[in-house]
């Protein structure tokens, strides 16, 4: 790495597209259509393409923390104070599939009151934070995958037995390659995450976003030490086809549940690129820094009501942000096209108005 001091400049010169890129977006979105359509199907109700089944929606609070460096005052993390936020946990499947069949999950979090200029076609108070467990994505850009997103929708119709035999042998795979390595290999681990606990692992927005002046990646890493005492812990889903949804569930009736909401800033677009999700920052270069702390108090985190809101008009996306914290290369500009035209689809399927909120308010108890 040519190392430097300061953190990289945000310009807006700062993404190359490819110049086949729209089409290629297309191609993801129709391939995803096509999954969606299959499973609402069989399901008889459109559900998300990907993070189809919850395992818990928390609200509670993002406190920015006070005295924060120059470098990491940017954006929503500018000033201190305290936003209410909601938490969608999810695993990873566009498909309701049992817990036997561990593969990545997800966190989203949306902030409320949030003012600033946002991104274009987004006018409501709200930031969304889209993350999932490992800190890259399998694949380098939207070319990549499109190639994987092909092979995902031929397995949609795939036995559930089946996939839950790639996800044991991928995990056995990747256990081989962290022994040589250290490091999981992140599609080994796409497609076979350890049934670790939801609420005691760390989840990474995996690509570059700008950070203000800067350009950066955030992620959330548990903080409670009732969650630390669950680290590394794998779960058993044994005969529970909803262990990891029982798991925080059980969990959030009686502890909070508090994250650090950290960023790591770029310092070289070589070595740290924009436009290739699957490269891993170095930690030991750029470390993650905290900004801010998230507290989800005990509460029931699945009544009916918060789940047919979650799940039926709710939606989480890569565009609801400030332009401060604008998604940024390739695999983050198709994930800003394929989030809207999804989830139009499972709003249309389902009859359902898309609504954004303007106040943790409207989230149901």
């Amino acid at each position: 790495m040519t190392q430097t001091s300061h953190p990289i400049r945000y310009h807006d010169g700062i993404e190359t597209p490819a110049p086949d890129e729209a089409e290629t977006i297309a191609k993801i979105i129709a391939s995803m259509t096509r999954e969606s359509e299959k499973t609402a199907d069989r399901y008889g109700h459109a559900v998300r393409a990907s993070h189809a089944k919850v395992s818990g929606v928390a609200v509670g609070t993002l406190e920015i923390l006070p005295g924060l460096p120059a470098e990491l005052r940017q954006g929503l993390f500018a000033e201190p104070g305290t936003h209410p936020v909601v938490v969608r946990f999810a695993q990873g499947p566009g498909e309701y599939l049992k817990d036997s069949v561990s593969t990545h999950r997800g966190m989203a979090i949306k902030v409320f009151d949030v003012e600033g200029e946002k991104l274009p076609g987004h006018g409501a108070p709200t930031q969304d934070f889209v993350l999932a467990t490992g800190p890259v994505f399998p694949n380098p850009d939207a070319k990549g995958f499109l190639g994987s997103m092909k092979q995902l929708e031929a397995g949609t119709g795939a036995p559930e037995g089946l996939k839950a035999a790639v996800s044991r042998t991928a995990r056995a795979l990747d256990s081989v390659v962290k022994g040589v390595t250290g490091t999981s290999a992140p599609l080994l681990d796409f497609f076979g995450h350890a049934p670790l606990h939801p609420l005691a692992e760390p989840y990474y927005s995996q690509a570059a976003l700008r950070y203000g002046d800067h350009v950066a990646k955030i992620a959330a890493f548990p903080a409670g030490a009732a969650q630390g005492a669950l680290a590394g812990k794998t779960l058993d889903p044994g005969d529970d086809p909803d262990a990891f949804r029982h798991a925080v569930l059980s969990f959030l009736k009686g502890e909070a549940a508090t994250f650090e909401i950290r960023v790591q800033l770029c310092l070289d677009l070589d070595a740290m690129p924009v436009e290739d999700a699957s490269q891993r920052w170095d930690e030991a270069e750029s470390p993650y820094r905290t900004v801010a702390r998230l507290i989800l108090p005990a509460q029931d985190g699945y009544s009916e009501a918060r789940r047919r809101y979650a799940d039926d008009v709710l939606a989480f996306r890569p565009a609801h942000s400030l332009a401060a914290h604008r998604p940024l290369g390739s695999l983050m500009r198709a994930r800003l096209k394929t989030y809207e035209a999804l989830s139009r689809f499972r709003h249309e399927r389902n009859h359902v108005d898309e609504v954004e909120p303007a106040s943790v308010d409207q989230v149901p108890a």
